[in-house]
């Protein structure tokens, strides 16, 4: 495998949106003004159609910020009759009579407060309002208008009016309802979620630290043997390996957010397909990698036996045997990633890219990890909070959406579709979420394993307790804000590092671990023997 075609992906990776997320269906702001009889929240609104009583689909808009709050149980919605305004636009009283009818009417010309109050006193139940663009609008209250509206009111994007309106002109009888169901407090999605990220974090721990024994006890073999090889072999066992330093710590949030607004300012289809392409190369490397460490616990043979491959120097059997069923893989999931179970295949690959990311990249001490995580820590809540103000909007979770790319998002994401969400959807959390905390998780076993502690009295345990708290607690946040991104960075670095920092000095071993980090000896366990010189 070549290191450097797996740090191309590697640099996506990281530097991708970095965020929980479940959709959001409150909207909430703090720009439009509110007042008495004008202090609803923007909230979507489900419209089934039927069509000459049978039920055709359904639409999604966006209630007001006047009127009554919506029904939250389509049981308890009224189908009632819809009907166009005429004028159109619903600026004066409708010359047709009303007697109940939802009102169809176009956006212009006129208020939306306006529009509601016409609708209202010429008997209408409810407005439906079309927008003149694609995309919905908020609709405010001005500071002198007459809010004592009792009928709700819905905008519609200008596609879905104008269906209805087709349908209304061909003598169709029209029916809607009105209803904005709630999130479940708790969706087995995120349950699912948790268990991927915590187990994947466990995973890539115990084989980082695996191999770091394996080496440990290599160097002790060759001490033993008094081996003139041992610098040579032993450079060459760790050469797979990178270690971070400070420097490298601190440009990541440079090169992370420069390589963050690229994504913004350049998000279309193409360069969506761009990212795919390097998801999926970094997908074949990781799940190649991973098939085989697994794999050569039964075919060793295979998989210590070589073969010169052009541009990629010495292959293992097994890795020619694995590759081709990698490959084809990450095609498949490319080619039909848009079809309803694809996340299968995307968690796959992202899982395998990851435990290779914390099986090659590791942090050599805390105070590098310390830096790593305080700069992604600031990194993820100005990309998520603070961009709104330069932007306009959270660059983070737009890039993570894929806005304007015609996408369901970008592909550096673990994703599970809410099951029991009436809204649907998924859940999803960045790759950095994992695998930035998953480097201090995995560097705490690594210094367990090599200075012979057990897990009571080691600090892994603590670590994994640690992040798996800090992801659950996002996951609270994430639902008290209705479903709206979080950096999840901002709840699990406080209590990963915290609770190592704070361990390590309670027990005397934070400047050994800030400085030192890995113990730089064979394992304590084997009993070294004293090299002679031989004759």
């Amino acid at each position: 495998m070549e290191i450097n075609i797996v740090f191309i992906v590697i640099l996506i990776v990281i530097l991708s949106a970095g965020f929980v997320s479940a959709g959001d269906i409150v909207h909430q702001d703090n720009v439009a003004p509110k007042r008495p009889g004008c202090a609803n929240n923007f909230v979507l609104v489900k419209v089934p159609i039927w069509i000459d009583g049978l039920e055709n689909t359904e639409y999604v808009g966006v209630g007001a910020r006047f009127g009554p709050t919506m029904e939250s149980k389509e049981k308890h919605a009224n189908h009632t009759r819809l009907a166009l305004a005429d004028p159109p636009d619903c600026c004066s009283k409708p010359r047709n009579q009303l007697t109940g009818e939802v009102i169809l009417v176009h956006r212009g010309n006129c208020s939306f407060t306006v529009k509601a109050n016409v609708a209202e006193e010429a008997g209408a139940s409810a407005i439906l309002i079309i927008n003149n663009q694609t995309e919905l609008f908020k609709m405010v209250c001005e500071s002198d208008a007459d809010v004592n509206i009792k009928i709700p009111a819905v905008m519609l994007p200008q596609d879905a009016g104008s269906n209805l309106e087709n349908y209304i002109n061909n003598n169709t009888r029209v029916s809607v309802a009105f209803y904005s169901p709630k999130r479940p407090a708790v969706d087995i999605a995120e349950v699912f979620l948790w268990l991927m990220a915590v187990g994947t974090i466990l995973l890539a721990s115990y084989w980082s630290a695996w191999t770091a024994k394996e080496v440990a006890i290599e160097q002790d073999k060759l001490l033993k043997d008094a081996s003139e090889e041992f610098l040579q072999v032993g450079s060459a066992g760790s050469s797979g390996f990178v270690d971070i330093n400070t420097m490298s710590a601190v440009l990541f949030v440079v090169f992370a957010s420069c390589f963050l607004v690229m994504l913004y300012k350049l998000m279309s289809f193409w360069f969506v397909e761009v990212l795919v392409v390097l998801f999926c190369i970094g997908g074949v490397e990781g799940l190649q990698m991973c098939l085989v460490a697994l794999l050569s616990r039964w075919f060793q043979r295979f998989a210590e036996s070589f073969i010169k491959v052009p541009f990629f120097g010495a292959v293992s059997h097994l890795t020619l045997a694995v590759c081709p069923f990698c490959i084809a893989f990450a095609v498949v999931w490319a080619v039909y990633r848009r079809i309803s179970f694809a996340w299968i295949g995307q968690d796959i690959l992202g899982i395998a890219l990851i435990i290779t990311v914390l099986q090659i990249v590791r942090v050599p001490n805390l105070k590098v990890g310390t830096v790593l995580l305080g700069c992604a820590f600031l990194y993820d809540i100005f990309w998520v909070f603070a961009s709104k103000w330069l932007f306009h909007e959270s660059v983070m979770i737009v890039v993570a959406r894929g806005d304007r790319s015609g996408e369901d998002g970008i592909p550096m994401l673990l994703k599970i579709p809410r099951m029991f969400d009436p809204w649907g959807g998924y859940s999803v959390i960045g790759f950095g979420d994992i695998i930035l905390p998953g480097l201090l998780v995995a560097f705490s076993l690594r210094y367990d394993w090599l200075a012979n502690m057990n897990l009571r009295a080691g600090y892994f345990v603590w670590a994994m307790t640690a992040y798996g708290l800090g992801l659950l607690v996002t996951y609270v946040a994430l639902n008290l804000m209705d479903g709206h991104g979080q950096p999840a960075l901002l709840y699990i670095v406080p209590f990963t590092l915290g609770t190592f920092i704070t361990l390590g000095k309670k027990r005397g071993d934070l400047k050994t671990l800030w400085t030192q980090g890995e113990p730089e000896r064979p394992c304590p366990h084997l009993q070294l023997q004293p090299l002679q010189q031989k004759d």
